[in-house]
């Protein structure tokens, strides 16, 4: 890596030399430059990381390059033949102000009425809407008084209806806002007084009328042929944990749980028992479930990156070239190529792997220390090579089957909001408050993969209904078993 026009890997590796030829050095001397020039090689390999070729975010690597887009022909804005959006008139407007001409700012003359111009604005309107119910009440000569049933659910002399609960769990959990800005907002805006042990207690109910969503979409997921699977640490009650996602391009499942590994996927209980296809970044617990699975190959994108600027792996430039060749001819060929094709990569794939073997040779096994268990610790570029070359047939896997995506974007959109979650309202007190924002999460996002917007998903679960799109699938899982 250069800094300000200095090679410093080229330095670190011309010191080294220096430092093995110097035998006036002392043994305690030599291995204390060592121990420096090994904290120096790593620092410097840190300062080279960037969201490019490493896992950092991008929102964490503010001095990352843009892709240069270009020249454009085109000017910005709208472009000739473009449709506009135009704000629609409302056909039935709520309120109607007539305005009359005034006659004495006209020509003196007479006028007939010719109908009227129509100019709208639209506004809203947020207000409180109390619905009183008075049970009428009657009594006997004995003196016995009877009084008319109130309608299912009018229980209290004071209570938050269906549309109060649905907002506040929209507000908390879809758009993450903190419990005491969502008791402002419904003071300031609605004139509701409501308190966060209210709004802990909608979410807590929506949780319970969930359970049967949950057990539909473990079975549902279960029984799919392509899944993607991410898991990213959170903070609950100031501890590390992990919060698990598992979906596809229709449901989606989160599960928070105190382990990152198999435990929390066992307890999830949908991997033991599923047989299909699953994307992941070579996280190895997912390798101990009996499925077939595919490798995230944007995570192999930004590792060849770094080999190549880091490392100087020449081999890994080709193979990063081969990846994206081969993920353009897919998109072209409308999902997957024909064998031909296919053995035609394959081997090209193996020839770059032959070339990376020679540039990137593993560790000298006289180099193993007395008493020293296991394999010798290989740098990142050959951990990368071995990968490759051990699981070529879950790296290029989606050369052959069509419903087989390039990279696991899907899982890791999916995981994302959860990550601004963390960052807007902070930690999960509990684990019950991390596993009520998960289920009610999960169906939110759920819904809305399948055209059910937010607003309508809550108001259904309020009426005791769950949307049609859930109720098929449970019909289609019964007749399937």
């Amino acid at each position: 890596m250069k800094l300000e026009k200095i090679d410093i890997t080229a330095t670190v590796e011309e010191t080294e030399k220096l430092i093995d030829k110097d035998k006036g050095i002392s043994p305690a001397l030599k291995a204390s430059l060592k121990i420096l020039l090994i904290v120096v090689k790593l620092l410097v390999e840190r300062l080279g990381l960037n969201s490019s070729n490493s896992s950092i975010p991008p929102s964490q690597d503010p001095n990352r390059k843009k892709k240069d887009k270009g020249k454009r022909d085109k000017k910005p804005g709208g472009q000739k033949g473009h449709k506009a959006h135009i704000i629609q008139k409302v056909e039935n407007p709520d309120i109607i102000e007539d305005i009359q001409i005034d006659f004495s700012k006209l020509p003196k003359g007479k006028y007939t009425d010719a109908g009227f111009e129509s100019r709208q604005v639209i506004e809203i309107e947020i207000s409180r809407v109390v619905t009183e119910y008075r049970a009428q009440m009657v009594q006997d000569k004995a003196g016995c008084f009877y009084v008319a049933e109130f309608p299912k659910g009018i229980s209290r002399p004071v209570q938050y209806g269906m549309s109060v609960k649905a907002h506040a769990i929209y507000l908390s959990q879809y758009q993450l806002i903190p419990y005491s800005r969502v008791e402002e907002h419904f003071d300031d805006w609605l004139n509701i007084p409501i308190s966060k042990g209210s709004i802990y207690n909608f979410n807590l109910e929506a949780f319970r009328k969930l359970e049967l969503f949950e057990k539909i979409l473990q079975l549902q997921l279960t029984e799919s042929e392509f899944l993607h699977v991410d898991e990213t640490g959170i903070n609950i009650g100031g501890k590390g944990h992990w919060l698990h996602c598992i979906s596809n391009l229709f449901w989606t499942y989160y599960y928070p749980h105190k382990k990152r590994g198999g435990e929390a996927m066992d307890e999830m209980g949908i991997l033991p028992k599923f047989k299909g296809l699953l994307c992941h970044d070579h996280w190895k617990p997912y390798y101990k479930y009996d499925c077939t699975h595919c490798l995230c190959n944007a995570h192999h994108l930004r590792e060849l990156q770094r080999a190549s600027e880091m490392d100087k792996q020449e081999w890994a430039v080709k193979m990063k070239q081969l990846l994206l060749e081969a993920s353009q001819a897919v998109i072209k060929a409308g999902g997957k190529l024909k064998p031909k094709e296919v053995e035609n990569f394959r081997m090209r794939y193996r020839k770059i792997l032959e070339v990376a073997e020679i540039e990137c040779p593993p560790p000298d096994e006289r180099q193993r220390k007395k008493a020293q268990r296991g394999r010798i610790k290989r740098s990142k570029s050959r951990n990368l090579f071995e990968r490759l070359r051990n699981f070529e047939d879950d790296v290029l896997r989606f050369m052959e089957f069509e419903i087989v995506t390039f990279t696991n974007n899907q899982g890791e959109r999916d995981i994302r909001m959860m990550k601004v979650q963390q960052k807007i309202s902070g930690c999960f007190r509990s684990m019950r408050g991390a596993e009520i924002h998960s289920r009610i999460k999960s169906y939110l996002s759920t819904c809305l993969k399948n055209g059910v917007g937010s607003r309508e998903a809550l108001e259904q679960l309020y009426r005791g209904k769950l949307p049609a799109f859930i109720i098929r699938a449970q019909k289609n899982l019964i007749e399937l078993n």
